[in-house]
């Protein structure tokens, strides 16, 4: 059985006498119910998400740019200059498309809630308009002041709690958590896809260039073109080594129903786990079908009726750990 302080995961002491009261109800909660992420929901889901992080913004632009520059080197070195039209368009087109496929669900991931809890909801108005049962406990976050579903950590980066946060992305400048998890699952596939491909035409390329007349085979000079070409079969095995390696990463996380965090903190067997297939159809939106490949799945410019939620007001709660008193 798991001990009564490492129950309390996520309660940080330092507030004086109130850091001691939390840390004796925290060894007293041994038959307490931590509240469900179910009760806790963020304020405004459907609404657009960006977070302002100079280095999230910038690795995101060097993303795009990367992604731009293996189009340049495909479509302008290797396919154009090509004698074979089929082989041109059959390629361009499967290259394109995935490229296409890439950065939407890269947009999508980095402009989705990643399923940040309420800032500021650590209120005693808020915590009775939940209803809670007598005996439960709740916790509350000292860094944002929120109440905390259960399976929420904060982000020192996004400055808010996640739910089933995974773990902070620079690369799509945002956390990985429970509203965008596919998307950056369908973003490291589709840019491990580009690279393989990019790296089998590169292969291709150059033998065709070996057997032919070097001056013949591209628009620019050999020089030029060998740089090119070594340039992106660099950038290929790079990225086809990194994003297969992080696909791998969150398919075992949805499967194994454990995020990153949880892994890295010990925190496992704590909640009931779902089979993997079941995990798989929640992350990815329901029953399988070919909108799990689509990072476009569910996007509509309708306004939800719940997209706002009103937050009691009131005075900001001292203690971390809060037990619903016995009738």
């Amino acid at each position: 059985m798991k001990s009564p302080v490492h129950r309390c995961r996520d309660v940080e002491h330092g507030r004086g006498q109130g850091g001691a009261t939390a840390g004796t109800n925290c060894l007293q909660a041994e038959q307490r119910i931590p509240i469900s992420k179910d009760v806790i929901t963020s304020s405004s889901a459907s609404a657009m998400w960006f977070i302002r992080d100079a280095c999230g913004i910038v690795c995101a632009v060097i993303t795009w740019l990367l992604v731009f520059y293996a189009e340049f080197v495909v479509l302008f070195v290797m396919l154009l200059p090509s004698k074979n039209l089929t082989y041109s368009i059959v390629n361009g087109t499967l290259f394109n498309t995935l490229a296409f496929l890439a950065l939407a669900s890269h947009l999508r991931a980095m402009c989705t809630d990643p399923g940040a809890v309420p800032k500021g909801n650590a209120t005693k108005e808020y915590i009775e308009s939940l209803q809670l049962k007598p005996g439960q406990v709740v916790y509350k976050c000292p860094k944002c002041c929120s109440i905390k579903p259960d399976r929420a950590h904060h982000c020192s980066v996004c400055k808010r709690c996640i739910r089933k946060m995974d773990h902070h992305c620079p690369w799509v400048n945002n956390c990985v958590g429970e509203n965008n998890q596919k998307y950056f699952v369908l973003f490291t596939m589709y840019i491990a896809l580009i690279s393989l491909h990019a790296l089998v035409m590169v292969v291709f390329h150059f033998l065709n260039c070996f057997e032919d007349d070097w001056t013949k085979c591209s628009s620019f000079s050999p020089p030029a073109t060998v740089i090119l070409l070594i340039l992106l079969c660099f950038e290929g095995l790079l990225f086809l080594i990194f994003t297969s390696v992080m696909f791998g990463t969150q398919v075992h996380s949805i499967c194994t129903d454990e995020t990153g965090i949880e892994r890295l903190k010990g925190e496992t067997g704590k909640w009931g786990k779902v089979p993997c297939w079941e995990a798989m159809q929640v992350a990815f939106g329901g029953p399988f079908s070919l909108s799990w490949c689509s990072p476009f799945a569910g996007l509509s410019c309708k306004k939800s009726a719940q997209e706002h939620v009103t937050i009691p007001q009131g005075e900001i709660i001292e203690e971390d750990v809060i037990e619903i008193p016995l009738e």
